[in-house]
């Protein structure tokens, strides 16, 4: 299964839109998407919720093969702290998706990482899909993605 997330404030309906038209060129493989109430695409082709407790959240991580998500920083340190592929879209200010280039900048930075594959926009989306999912993209299932350092000191920037 590959789970879609787009965090749990801001609807980013480019990126359901995108995923919805992914799973339309890619018949057979399980997309599963969190999509915030406010949403205002409702994907066809995937199943989804507007929201997921913790818990629940946590364990649709664990099962997926892969996550999709907006360039949020707890997205990205929930992929590198499970080893987990993930594929990024970033909002963009420019879009009105958010209020300026914060996560273009961030998925700039991050764009290098093993086992973080960049969409800088939709046109990039299935590329980036077939990384993530390929021998390339699986590579960290076994080893982190990043060293436990780095990923606590991410996780102390996004608390706060």
């Amino acid at each position: 299964m590959i789970f879609l997330t787009v965090g749990s404030h801001e609807p980013f309906d480019r990126l359901i839109a995108a995923m919805d038209q992914w799973c339309v060129r890619n018949p057979g493989l399980e997309v599963f998407g969190q999509i915030t109430d406010r949403s205002a695409y409702r994907p066809q082709h995937f199943a989804f919720v507007g929201q997921l407790d913790a818990a629940s959240y946590r364990q649709k991580c664990l099962e997926a093969r892969c996550l999709v998500s907006h360039a949020g920083m707890g997205s990205i340190i929930t992929a590198l702290d499970l080893s987990k592929p993930i594929v990024i879209l970033p909002r963009r200010g420019h879009l009105q998706e958010t209020r300026n280039d914060h996560q273009y900048a961030t998925a700039r930075e991050f764009r290098d990482k093993p086992g973080i594959f960049l969409a800088e926009d939709e046109s990039h989306l299935d590329a980036a899909m077939a990384r993530a999912l390929s021998p390339e993209g699986k590579g960290g299932a076994n080893a982190p993605f990043a060293q436990n350092r780095l990923i606590r000191f991410l996780a102390g920037l996004a608390r706060g």
